[in-house]
C-alpha cells in the first residue's frame, strides 16, 4: 500500500511562523487573549515541536487562564531555554497557580535571584497548598529592599497585595495593604487588576472577611473574565460558596 505523503514546510512557512507568533505577542501585550489564543491553536497544530512556538503559547495560554496546559509547555521550553526569564517567571506563576508548591519552588531555582521569579514563589508559598507561609511572608519581606521592585506599577502593586495576604492576622494592616495595592492599580491593565483582585480577595478571606472577599473576588472576574486573574478568583469564590 502506498503511504499517504506527508506535507512538507512551505516556503511561506518561514514568515508565517515568526509572524503569527509576534501577532500572538502583540495580541497578549494588549489584552486580546481571544486574538492571541486564536493564532496560537493553529501553531501548536502544525509547529509545535518549535521552541519559539511554545514559548508563546505557554504565555498565552497561561494568561488566558489555563495554567496547567501552561506549565506542561513551559517545562518543554525550560529544557531548552532554563534561564530564560520569561519561561521561569510563568512557570513558577504556573505553578503557583495549581497549587503546587513543591512545583513553584523547583522552577524558581533556576533563576532564583531575579524580582519576578521571587514575586511569584512568594505568591506560591503564601497561597499554594503546601506552601511555607513563614518563608513567603519573609521573601515578600526581603523583596521590599529589591531595587527593581520600584521599577514597575505591576510588581509594587502585588507586592502590596502580597503583603496584605502575609498580614492576615491584623485585619487593619490587610485592609491598610491593599488600599496601597489598589492605589497603584488605577493605570494597569485590565489583566493585572483582575489578577490583583483575586490576591485582595485571598487577603480579605484568610483574615476572615469572607463578605468583602467573596465581593472582591466578583470584581476580580468583571475586571477581565478570560484572564487568569479572573479565573483564579472564580475558583477561589467557588470554594467559598461550596464552603
Amino acid at each position: 500500500m502506498d503511504k499517504r505523503p506527508v506535507r512538507g514546510a512551505f516556503i511561506s512557512d518561514i514568515w508565517r511562523v515568526p509572524r503569527d507568533v509576534w501577532r500572538a505577542r502583540r495580541g497578549l501585550d494588549r489584552g486580546d487573549l481571544a486574538g492571541a489564543r486564536a493564532l496560537v491553536r493553529p501553531l501548536l497544530d502544525r509547529f509545535g515541536a518549535v521552541t519559539l512556538v511554545r514559548k508563546v503559547a505557554a504565555e498565552v495560554l497561561y494568561a488566558s487562564g489555563d495554567p496547567l496546559s501552561a506549565a506542561t509547555l513551559f517545562e518543554q521550553v525550560a529544557k531548552k531555554l532554563p534561564k530564560d526569564r520569561a519561561v521561569v517567571v510563568g512557570l513558577v506563576a504556573s505553578y503557583a497557580a495549581l497549587n503546587r508548591a513543591g512545583d513553584a519552588r523547583r522552577s524558581a531555582a533556576l533563576l532564583p535571584e531575579e524580582i519576578d521569579v521571587r514575586l511569584a514563589l512568594a505568591w506560591s508559598e503564601l497561597v499554594a497548598i503546601g506552601g511555607d507561609r513563614e518563608r513567603g511572608a519573609q521573601l515578600v519581606l526581603e523583596l521590599a529592599d529589591d531595587s527593581e521592585l520600584g521599577r514597575s506599577r505591576e510588581r509594587i502593586a502585588m507586592h502590596k497585595a502580597l503583603l496584605a495576604i502575609a498580614a492576615r492576622e491584623d485585619r487593619d494592616l490587610v485592609r491598610s495593604k491593599l488600599r496601597d495595592a489598589e492605589r497603584h492599580a488605577g493605570t494597569l491593565r485590565p489583566a493585572d487588576r483582575a489578577f490583583l483582585g483575586y490576591l485582595g480577595g485571598v487577603a480579605l478571606r484568610d483574615a476572615g472577611m469572607v463578605e468583602d472577599a467573596r465581593a472582591t473576588f466578583a470584581q476580580a472576574m468583571d475586571a477581565d473574565p478570560d484572564s487568569i486573574g479572573a479565573a483564579l478568583a472564580r475558583r477561589e469564590r467557588a470554594n467559598l460558596t461550596a464552603g
